[in-house]
């Protein structure tokens, strides 16, 4: 009978993961198709059947970050000849580049604001936490929903009155407003998640320290913020990836001085038909700086994780 019940859940777990990978794939379909219309020609990412296998080329990228204009006998044969490789990419599609795009300064607007958004919240989140979880703070439970409830109004709700305040108060198309509006929607989500994480260490690490003489500060910075690494990276990686993606809010209040990849990709649909393979690629490229900071995270997630395990 073991024998049998084995071989059952054996079937069954081999089903389950048969299922799991099945499941994985259909959610990478998408992910697929971005990174392989990034780099196809413009006639090939827009043929019906869609083109699966098709000659990989770097026009779109150059594409991305130039301005063009369709006309026919773009230039002539001593202009091509004269032309710079990536120039020729360009007019053999029939198109003429006119300059240089913006996307690659959305680009940095995207990175700056992102990352000293994520740094704030993290710092005060962490700070704002670790005060909710080593101190008796009146009213505790009300702080805390009230900063969670900031979490329930979509942001997109607030945009309007954000958008009045931001041009009354002149930080409109402003990296400062952004970074400020960011860090306010991501403190919430900090402050509960480290939370989390600074109630399962010890207090009495602490106190030790304490009674050895160091400070409250010293305490903190010495033995907590070290154990809270994972906790930490977590928190960035969630809070950086929420102001990255973040399309709305960037779309309402910024135009161009302080405008993010993010609602400047769809307007790359070149002139005439929609330019898919550069909308690709540049989706392709403002994937790579999530990807890259998980990647290097990835440790630290998988023990954030776990975090739990600690226990008094």
């Amino acid at each position: 009978m073991p024998a049998v019940e084995s071989k059952r859940y054996k079937a069954i777990n081999g089903i389950i993961v048969a299922l799991v990978v099945a499941v994985m794939l259909i959610y990478l379909i998408p992910f697929y198709w971005i990174c392989s219309t990034a780099f196809k020609s413009r006639l090939d990412a827009a043929t019906v059947p869609p083109t699966v296998f098709f000659k990989p080329t770097v026009t779109p990228f150059v594409k991305l970050v130039t301005k063009r204009s369709q006309r026919r006998n773009v230039v002539t044969p001593e202009q091509y000849a004269e032309a710079k490789w990536y120039e020729k990419l360009v007019y053999d599609e029939g198109e003429r580049i006119l300059k240089e795009s913006h996307y690659l300064n959305r680009f940095w607007n995207s990175i700056v604001i992102a990352s000293i958004s994520t740094f704030l919240a993290l710092g005060l989140g962490t700070l704002t936490a670790y005060g909710f979880s080593r101190f008796k703070v009146a009213g505790e439970n009300d702080w805390l929903f009230f900063i969670l409830s900031t979490r329930m109004l979509p942001p997109v709700v607030v945009a309007i009155p954000i958008f009045l305040m931001y041009r009354k108060i002149g930080i409109f198309d402003t990296h400062m407003g952004m970074i400020f509006l960011y860090t306010s929607f991501n403190l919430s989500f900090a402050v509960w998640l480290m939370k989390g994480f600074i109630d399962e260490i010890p207090k009495e690490y602490e106190e030790a320290a304490m009674v050895d003489g160091y400070t409250r500060f010293q305490a903190f910075w010495k033995i907590v913020l070290p154990q809270l690494r994972t906790g930490m990276a977590a928190t960035a990686v969630f809070s950086f990836i929420t102001a990255w993606n973040e399309y709305a809010l960037a779309l309402m209040l910024t135009s161009r001085k302080a405008q993010t990849a993010v609602p400047f990709i769809p307007s790359q649909i070149g002139s005439g038909l929609t330019d898919w393979s550069t909308i690709a690629a540049g989706t392709f490229v403002f994937l790579l700086p999530v990807a890259i900071l998980t990647y290097y995270l990835r440790n630290h997630l998988l023990r954030g994780v776990t975090f739990g395990a600690i226990r008094k």
